[in-house]
């Protein structure tokens, strides 16, 4: 005899279908990831985050929207991600800023650290961009404000980054000073270093290469331990200056309690996509080496930098509260 199910067994069954169904959560990503960048458009962590959330769209088939949040070193933007909500659909794209922001601002140091690593994208060296009106040389540029004190100027993102502190090392292990004039970002700032207005600045060369090319700044010296193989004629700042080196990274983090399995999908995502040829040789071309690898070498990264601003920032005299 053929058993039958009564009505009210039947809706019970269809019921518990559909709240298991709805159960399970959505895969991941369902909707756009927002990518905050703690920069001003125009500057080299906005133009290599714009690379990596092009190809990041591609491979999680979800568009990764670009929020530049610049002002205050990097701050803001990096608080609006370390207090956005942990589901994966804000990210922060930042550069060694984040380790040197921290170290110089203890007072957000506990909300800033409980960001947590994704990858690391890529590294480059710093390199020292002058108006054409300055000496061609990093020598005489040096000498020019050694007989000059505080009459030339420097451009920065912000007070207590990256940028600031790292020209604030080459000045205080050369005994020169030089105004420091903050701005929103590098790219806020690249039309007074064009004018001369404020003819100095230290940042990746992501974002003046062109302008080198074109005449209309000049590369005296790049920061890291070797010359970049697109500015082969500019010599390592260690040259002049014995034992300088600075070199940025560029990262993506998340906040904290973004789920593990999140975490994981966007690193294999990443790390697919900073080996790809097309990108590796893009970003070779502007003076980034890819990188990538686990969320814990970045996080010793993080560690090891924090370390070393904090003793630079101490020995100089820098704080941003």
């Amino acid at each position: 005899m053929q058993s039958r199910t009564s009505p009210v067994t039947a809706v019970m069954i269809l019921a518990t279908t559909c709240s298991a169904a709805l159960a399970q959560p959505a895969p991941y990503p369902s909707k756009p990831v927002r990518m905050v960048v703690p920069f001003a458009p125009g500057g080299g962590a906005d133009l290599g985050a714009r690379r990596i959330a092009e190809r990041m769209s591609e491979q999680l088939g979800q568009q990764v929207v670009i929020d530049n949040r610049g002002g205050s070193g990097g701050l803001i933007g990096m608080e609006i991600a370390a207090n956005a909500t942990p589901g994966g659909y804000t990210l922060l794209f930042s550069s060694a800023s984040y380790a040197a922001t921290m170290a110089t601002r203890p007072s957000v140091r506990a909300t800033l650290s409980t960001l947590v690593p994704v990858i690391e994208v890529g590294t480059s060296p710093y390199v020292v961009g002058v108006h054409p009106s300055l000496p061609d040389s990093l020598k005489g540029m040096l000498d020019l404000a050694r007989s000059k004190p505080g009459q030339l100027a420097y451009a920065s993102p912000g007070v207590g980054g990256l940028t600031h502190l790292a020209t604030e090392l080459l000045l205080h292990m050369t005994r020169v000073k030089i105004l420091h004039v903050p701005y929103k970002g590098a790219g806020v700032a690249m039309p007074d270093l064009l004018a001369g207005r404020t003819p100095i600045l230290i940042t990746p060369p992501i974002a003046l290469i062109p302008h080198f090319r074109a005449g209309r700044l000049r590369a005296l010296a790049v920061t890291g331990a070797a010359r970049m193989p697109d500015l082969p004629d500019v010599p390592i700042v260690a040259d002049t200056v014995p034992g300088y080196a600075v070199m940025t990274w560029y990262a993506i983090l998340a906040p904290s309690g973004t789920p593990h399995a999140i975490i994981n999908r966007l690193n294999a995502a990443l790390n697919t996509i900073v080996n790809e040829r097309e990108l590796k040789t893009s970003f070779a071309s502007q003076g980034i080496q890819t990188t990538g690898g686990a969320p814990e070498r970045l996080a010793g990264i993080v560690r090891d930098d924090y370390q070393r601003w904090s003793k630079v920032a101490r020995e100089a005299g820098i704080t941003a509260n």
